[in-house]
């Protein structure tokens, strides 16, 4: 897609005039003008933002309908004229009077016309509601078009499917729609349409947002579509028995893009950029949306009209997350998030111990980032199991590049959880393998570093079976996808806690739990400590006191890895795309030319490692994405990677 799919979107509410339909009007062709000058492609409006939802007997007054209708005409015609305004698709709430009923109406107007009209079909009609005094529910599923103006011409009326040259596919319902058992959006969203349109006229009640919010979050998740909201605001209602609060929301997936304020005085717009082919891809992988489709027997009239595409956009109204896999701030929301997924992590392996009657674990021990985590991992497992941290039996093995800081923090880190610490070092037992297998210790190549990490698994895996417990692995998602890992070394274990949990995820974990939920200050300064350490294998010789070798030196940092990851593994994105992203979420941090280099080495490197995730360990999935052959992740391995590489000369 030339735009990535992207679809620029905007929500309003304005201070409109209750019952004056030419002063709407006016006001609406201003938020036109400027919206489309800002190439919006759909601009959604209230219930009938023409009249005001409150207009209640007024609504079967001849002047009221006449005058909205005029109103309405006022605005097709400026669309028409106004050569700015002709691309933009407004969904504007009318009331129209149609065969001796009224129907409360959205009406879909570009460049000039009405492109259809969609009535609401539920009506509210019991407590502060009682709109069937005026208005007739649509169910007359076999009226199709309607002459709105009286001129001859005929427009679709009923349940339309507006799909533009952009590739989105819109619905709309109004208010009630999705209040309903089964709301019509469900309906449109298997016939295809990925973008829900709502105009709305909710009054406010004490925790009657909350809901509605959740509402309509959930629904956008069931109909893996765009939900575009938008609420009547208290300057163009009555405030005789109700207030208006103008309330918005745009959600894409569940995933909040935007929202309005709610019970404020001013009048309010949002823009923002719609994913089109994001909701695609969700759709294609979630089997059940396509099979649901089976149950779908409604008749649908398919709308389509040409919007032109702009020329390749440099950025996106919303923001891009540079850290996906992790909370935005670390809160009261990103504590609960954390502590969930060290109860995932922690209930997988009690589990695993309690399933073959174990008692006993040991684990690799490093000073850095994965094995910490781990660690804490097997001790609130432990915890759980209200079984003696002693049985957790850490080990660490210094070799040739380990730094007492490192060291160190691994001995403090163990002493302060009460478990069982062992010290073996593995230089004499390199040294002597390598004299076994003929290989000079003066060169550091891969032989070099990989005798050292199958040394310390072949410890570690013959301490489980000394003690008769299993050996719990550390390696984390971003190590596998990368294959930074050593195969049949640090890559295997007989129980891995880390393996769906990302590199950038790992750091925020240790820091919350320091932060919340460590309770002793020592512990928690070694934790941070550990976290401020620059990230490591320690293989290559060092003094002891400086770390010679950084491992995002080499496959890059793993901030960016882990969006390559993410846009890569779980939104299936193209390669362009996840560059033009990577540019926006990191436009301050990298040069372009290196976010290339680091998305090629990402590619590279997860195309010739699938050999080590097809023999991964067991572990628990904690998020949404997973590299677990028996799992989320089938692919050959020996795919080839040119398609997915991106052309630095270009």
């Amino acid at each position: 897609m030339k735009n990535f799919g992207f679809v620029k979107c905007a929500i309003s509410t304005f201070n409109g005039r209750l019952a004056n339909s030419k002063y709407n009007a006016t006001k609406i062709k201003e938020l036109i003008g400027e919206l489309t000058a800002e190439k919006v492609k759909i601009l959604v409006l209230p219930e009938l933002s023409l009249t005001g939802y409150t207009c209640q007997d007024l609504f079967t007054t001849t002047d009221l309908l006449e005058s909205s209708l005029d109103a309405l005409k006022e605005i097709c015609n400026y669309t028409k004229s106004c050569l700015v305004c002709s691309d933009t698709l407004v969904l504007v709430g009318c009331p129209l009077r149609i065969n001796d009923a009224l129907y409360n109406c959205a009406v879909a107007i570009q460049a000039g016309k009405i492109l259809g009209v969609v009535p609401k079909q539920y009506l509210p009609n019991s407590n502060e509601f009682y709109e069937k005094r005026w208005f007739t529910p649509y169910t007359d599923f076999s009226c199709k078009e309607i002459d709105v103006f009286g001129d001859g011409t005929k427009v679709p009326f009923g349940n339309i499917i507006f799909s533009s040259s952009l590739g989105y596919k819109l619905g709309v319902e109004i208010c009630e729609d999705l209040w309903s058992v089964i709301p019509p959006s469900s309906y449109l969203a298997l016939a295809g349409a990925n973008i829900i349109a709502n105009l709305s006229a909710s009054n406010e009640l004490v925790g009657k947002d909350n809901y509605r919010k959740e509402l309509i979050k959930n629904q956008s998740a069931r109909t893996v579509s765009a939900y575009l909201y938008v609420s009547a605001n208290c300057f163009s209602e009555s405030t005789s028995d109700l207030v208006f609060g103008g309330s918005g929301y745009a959600f894409e997936n569940g995933k909040e893009l935007v929202s309005l304020e709610r019970l404020d005085m001013k009048e309010e717009t949002k823009i923002f950029d719609v994913d089109i082919e994001y909701i695609s891809n969700q759709r294609i992988k979630n089997t059940t949306f396509s099979d649901s489709k089976r149950n779908l027997n409604c008749d649908f009239t398919i709308v389509n009209f040409y919007q032109e595409a702009e020329e390749r956009i440099k950025e996106v109204c919303r923001f891009i997350d540079p850290h996906p896999f992790i909370p935005n701030i670390m809160d009261e929301t990103g504590g609960r998030t954390c502590k969930e997924i060290l109860s995932i992590q922690a209930m997988g392996l009690a589990r695993r111990l309690s399933a073959i009657n174990n008692s006993k674990v040991t684990i690799g021990v490093s000073g850095g980032l994965d094995s910490t985590l781990a660690l804490l991992v097997c001790y609130e497992a432990f915890s759980k199991l209200g079984l003696d941290p002693r049985g957790i039996i850490a080990i660490t093995m210094p070799g040739f590049g380990t730094t007492d800081r490192t060291f160190n923090n691994s001995v403090e880190l163990c002493k302060k959880l009460g478990v069982t610490l062992k010290e073996i070092p593995i230089r004499d037992a390199c040294i002597q393998h390598f004299k076994d297998i003929d290989h000079n210790p003066e060169v550091h190549d891969i032989t070099y570093e990989n005798s050292q990490a199958r040394e310390r698994t072949k410890i570690l895996m013959d301490m489980a079976n000394k003690h008769h417990g299993i050996l719990v692995g550390t390696g984390d998602l971003s190590e596998l996808v990368l294959g930074w890992c050593t195969y049949n070394g640090d890559h295997m274990s007989m129980y891995n806690v880390n393996g769906s949990i990302p590199k950038t995820l790992v750091k925020y974990l240790i820091e919350w739990y320091a932060r919340f939920n460590c309770k002793d200050d020592a512990l928690m300064e070694i934790l941070l400590d550990i976290i401020d350490t620059p990230i490591s294998p320690e293989l290559l010789p060092s003094d002891g006191k400086k770390v010679v070798q950084k491992t995002e030196t080499t496959v890059g940092p793993y901030e960016v890895i882990d969006f390559c990851i993410y846009y890569f593994l779980r939104n299936g994105f193209s390669k362009e795309k996840i560059y033009f992203l990577a540019k926006q979420a990191f436009k301050d941090l990298y040069t372009e030319e290196e976010l290339a280099k680091y998305y090629n080495g990402f590619i590279n490197r997860f195309f010739h490692n699938q050999f080590k995730r097809n023999a991964v360990p067991d572990g628990p999935k904690v998020g949404s994405v997973s590299v677990s052959p028996r799992g989320d992740l089938r692919m050959p391995s020996e795919a080839d990677s040119a398609i997915w590489l991106l052309d630095l000369l270009s």
